[in-house]
């Protein structure tokens, strides 16, 4: 019986910790407070463009993102923020970074400018190189 206890609540605690593992945290920001953001926190801006319709994106988001070596990476480094091209402010940023294929993702200075971008899915290693 003690030992069964102390099976449970190691398990518990895996658990647990495994929940606060965190991915990407992409800011529920607009464009312009996430460059604002990025200032005051001495960091660059990673952008996801995105669609609603795009099986790249959606895999990405739930594949890629949500990895804790995601997080690790990105989180120190950059203001994240997710935004819809075709949506709001999207439309005039599609335009802006010509962003043409989905998923693209752009990496910015806290000007706006643009540092690097690519076209397309990235396992989380990739995205990680890709943003060193």
């Amino acid at each position: 019986m003690k030992y069964r206890l102390i099976l449970w609540a190691a398990l518990l605690c895996g658990f647990l910790f495994r929940a606060n593992a965190q991915g990407v945290e992409f800011r529920d920001l607009t464009f312009r407070q996430a460059l604002e953001q990025a200032q005051k926190e001495g960091k660059l801006v990673f952008m996801d463009c995105y669609t609603s319709w795009c099986g790249p994106c959606k895999l990405m988001a739930s594949k890629e993102f949500v990895q804790e070596k995601a997080g690790e990476y990105f989180n120190p480094r950059f203001v994240s923020v997710k935004i819809d091209m075709e949506k709001g402010e999207g439309v005039e940023l599609r335009k802006r970074y010509d962003v043409n294929a989905y998923p693209t993702l752009l990496v910015l200075n806290v000007k706006g400018e643009l540092l690097c971008r690519h076209a397309g899915y990235l396992s989380v290693d990739e995205l990680i190189d890709f943003a060193e």
